[in-house]
């Protein structure tokens, strides 16, 4: 079996719902997502898939949807007004907790037809969240 694992950098910042802690407040966070893929023969390049593709494309996604943005709950009081304040948001149905935003970026990885099995997100450099299909 062969496998390699990607590294994207990102920033973003959220807060959740139903939570006694302290990240019931709005703060951020300097994430590192470690995006793993694996097969059981090479392509004919000799690679399990490019990194410069995944970069363009996996980058790309997170760059656009996640990084520099607020990423909440759907019914979250404060969505309105940083609507309203034109400030960027991603929105998801569940809290924006690090094993939820692991499942969301390994979701869009399948769904681009790569042999992912895993993502790891390190929401600091000591609290890593893992989602494997």
């Amino acid at each position: 079996m062969y496998r390699v694992t990607k590294e994207i950098e990102f920033c973003y910042g959220h807060r959740l719902l139903d939570y006694g802690g302290k990240c019931r407040h709005l703060h951020g966070h300097n994430g590192v997502a470690e995006i793993t893929f694996e097969t059981e023969s090479l392509d004919p390049r000799g690679m399990v898939v490019d990194f410069g593709d995944l970069k363009r494309l996996l980058k790309t996604w997170i760059d656009g949807n996640l990084d520099h943005r607020m990423i909440l709950r759907r019914d979250d009081p404060v969505v309105p007004a940083l609507q309203a304040a034109g400030e960027p948001l991603h929105l998801l149905d569940v809290n924006p907790t690090a094993e939820n935003l692991a499942r969301l970026i390994f979701d869009h990885a399948r769904a681009e037809g790569h042999p992912v099995v895993k993502v790891r997100l390190r929401e600091t450099s000591t609290s890593i969240a893992e989602y494997a299909g």
